[in-house]
Parts: C-alpha cells; sequence; structure tokens
C-alpha cells in the first residue's frame, strides 16, 4: 500500500490543536435535555478526548465534564461537551475520521492518522463515519481536507500562553456544540401526567 504523505506542519497544527484541551472543564447546563428542568451540580467526570503519540509514549488528552441531577425528573445529565453524542473521544478526532474518510476507506484512515501521531483503531474509524449523521464542514489544507473545528482549535491554541487554559466556552464554539447534535428528547406519556402543562 501507498504511504499517505503528510506535510509536517499539518500533523503539528493537530497536535496542537488537541493537546490544548488538555483538562479543560466543561460546566455549562442550561437546562435538563429530557424534561427542560433546573439542572443541579453533582460531579465531575475525567472523559477521554483523544490518544495521541508523544515519542514513543502514548499521551491522553483527558477533558472535565461536570455532571448534573435535574430536579424536576432526577435524570443524570451531562454539561456541553466537545463530544458527539454516542461517541467516546472528542468532536475535532472523529471530525478527522470523517473528513479523511471521505477520500480512503477506514483501514487507510486509522493509519494516516497513526502517521500524524493519533491513535483510533480501523474499528472505530468504521463506527464514526459509518454512523456520522452530522455532515462536517471542512478546507484543504495542504492537500488534505481537514475539518473546520481543527482548524479553528488551532487557532484558539496559537493565541495562549502555555500556563494559560482556553475558554470552555470557546472550544465548544470552535468545535461547533457537538454535543447539542442530538434528537430532541421526547416526553413520555408518564412524564406529561405527573407534569401536566400549565394553563
Amino acid at each position: 500500500m501507498k504511504k499517505n504523505r503528510i506535510p509536517p506542519m499539518l500533523p503539528d497544527l493537530i497536535l496542537a490543536a488537541l493537546t490544548s484541551c488538555d483538562n479543560i472543564r466543561f460546566e455549562s447546563c442550561e437546562a435538563c435535555p429530557r424534561c427542560g428542568g433546573e439542572p443541579a451540580g453533582y460531579d465531575v467526570k475525567k472523559k477521554q478526548f483523544a490518544v495521541l503519540m508523544d515519542g514513543e509514549q502514548k499521551k491522553i488528552i483527558h477533558v472535565l465534564v461536570k455532571r448534573f441531577r435535574c430536579r424536576r425528573c432526577r435524570q443524570i445529565c451531562l454539561a456541553d461537551q466537545p463530544v458527539y453524542p454516542d461517541t467516546r473521544i472528542g468532536a475535532p478526532v472523529v471530525d478527522l475520521c470523517v473528513t479523511l474518510g471521505e477520500t480512503m476507506h477506514f483501514p487507510r484512515v486509522s493509519s494516516t492518522l497513526a502517521d500524524m501521531g493519533i491513535i483510533v483503531d480501523r474499528w472505530s474509524v468504521r463506527n464514526y463515519i459509518q454512523n456520522n449523521r452530522f455532515p462536517v464542514p471542512a478546507v484543504d489544507m495542504f492537500g488534505i481536507r481537514v475539518p473546520v473545528s481543527v482548524v479553528s482549535l488551532s487557532s484558539l491554541s496559537m493565541g495562549i500562553r502555555e500556563d494559560k487554559a482556553i475558554d470552555a466556552g470557546r472550544v465548544l464554539a470552535a468545535c461547533g456544540y457537538p454535543s447539542k447534535k442530538n434528537h430532541p428528547a421526547e416526553i413520555s406519556l408518564q412524564d406529561q401526567v405527573h407534569d401536566p402543562p400549565e394553563r
């Protein structure tokens, strides 16, 4: 198989963008997505955002996501986060899988990501490509289609000092608010009985 030609500057930009999200805390939740009730703080969950190669070592990039319990329906809900529903890694990595998958098969997408220093197994790549329900805006950079989310994150990461973190709201905006891309919650008949509409 022909080796993918990746311009050296592109992996540097992508890795800097992903690394800049390490340990960012996401705490914003306006309302319960199930019933619209008021969320109350519950705890904070550490979530995997990306797995990168740092020389010969794997480096896991995590984000911190606050969990809430709805005061009305008592369900646990998560703060807005840069992760698509039903995925286990950050939205920019899923976006990379999808945009690379437009021009290559999923095993090659996995090896191309590995060449860039991003670890995603080929079966996960296949699932992200096949289960993608949302369009991924992308631009051509160095002869490769790169998701706008990665370009936007790169711009944010270049504008911060090493001892500072990027604002969580700006990261969400750069990623296109992926956690909000869900089907509207359906309210069951039982919920309607317990919580009748006001007249």
